[in-house]
């Protein structure tokens, strides 16, 4: 554990890219449960590399920000997965009222996971993206074995990236 990644994204495709990648490393376990923290203060692009992980995973309809839903459910051809936004959450203990139990057994991609620091703790991946010039930075970093493994197979995807 502990593998790290940095990656350049020069624009937003690039990161919807990353996003692509980040559904075929996903696609090659599929109905394994993961828990991916996106970090990044606003506009760094967390919504827009979900938007790239759910259409390279066949999802054809809107991708909104869950800002105000709080929680975004997707039935994908590999498993559920929950898109959930905690900017919103004044303490972790709100995640029960999520029903954050129940999504445990899918992926889980978290943006804000610093308002519940053990879900940051206990991520199988951490992606921090941040403000790069006109681009942005990403940097993924393995939590568990199976973040790991989830690591190796983004890396054979994004090959064009580096």
């Amino acid at each position: 554990m502990g593998e790290s990644l940095e990656l350049k994204l020069p624009d937003e495709a690039a990161t919807e890219e990353l996003g692509a990648a980040l559904a075929h490393g996903l696609a090659a376990a599929p109905g394994e449960a993961c828990l991916i923290a996106l970090q990044g203060e606003l506009g760094a692009g967390k919504t827009t590399l979900v938007r790239g992980l759910l259409r390279a995973a066949g999802h054809t309809g809107p991708v909104p920000s869950p800002t105000y839903t709080l929680v975004e459910p997707y039935d994908l051809a590999t498993g559920r997965l929950y898109h959930l936004d905690l900017y919103r959450l004044a303490d972790a203990e709100e995640l029960e009222y999520l029903g954050w139990r129940d999504m445990t057994d899918a992926v889980s991609v978290v943006e804000w996971p610093g308002r519940a620091p053990e879900l940051v703790r206990r991520a199988d991946l951490v992606v921090g993206l941040a403000h790069a010039g006109s681009g942005r930075r990403a940097g993924l970093r393995a939590g568990t074995p199976g973040g790991s493994a989830l690591l190796a197979r983004i890396r054979e995807a994004i090959s064009n990236l580096k």
